[in-house]
């Protein structure tokens, strides 16, 4: 644990103040923790204009006012803050987990695509479903996807025994 975080871990006893130098073993799942907190922080923006995954919180609104006044009037009125430093606002286009984000709305990032692209034939079973997995993750982009991912594992199904 950084030493400048420390204080985050301060708890108070009948003895006076102390912090962990060190991760405590209950503070493992603070990740998982701070997701479920922001979802109910913003779930009533969720899926309409809000986005929450793990650490990161992506908001898209039409007006540069409207979107400081959500985000940080949300985190307010919880009692929580933005870290500036880590914070982007007002940006025309954002990559997202392999995404891109723009007015035109949600893309497929171009870089991750021309990997599927290139990715060597499967030869074998383990790198087929290595390569189902990641082309699953892009299946809203292609049409049928379902149906193209089942031919391909009948065909190759024999080759694999």
């Amino acid at each position: 644990m950084r030493p400048e975080d420390n204080h985050k871990t301060t708890f108070r006893t009948h003895e006076g103040h102390y912090e962990f130098s060190v991760m405590p073993f209950d503070l493992t799942h603070t990740l998982a923790t701070f997701h479920s907190l922001m979802i109910k922080v913003f779930k009533p923006f969720l899926q309409r204009f809000a986005l929450v995954f793990n650490d990161d919180i992506l908001m898209y609104s039409k007006s540069e006012e409207e979107h400081l006044e959500m985000a940080l009037g949300t985190l307010k009125k919880h009692q929580l803050y933005a870290n500036l430093k880590k914070c982007s606002f007002a940006q025309q286009r954002a990559e997202y987990l392999g995404h891109i984000v723009s007015q035109a709305g949600l893309s497929k990032d171009p870089t991750k695509m021309d990997a599927i692209v290139e990715c060597p034939v499967p030869k074998n079973l383990k790198r087929l479903r290595r390569f189902l997995g990641l082309t699953r993750y892009y299946k809203k982009f292609v049409k049928r996807y379902n149906s193209i991912a089942w031919q391909l594992i009948e065909q190759l199904k024999d080759n694999f025994k």
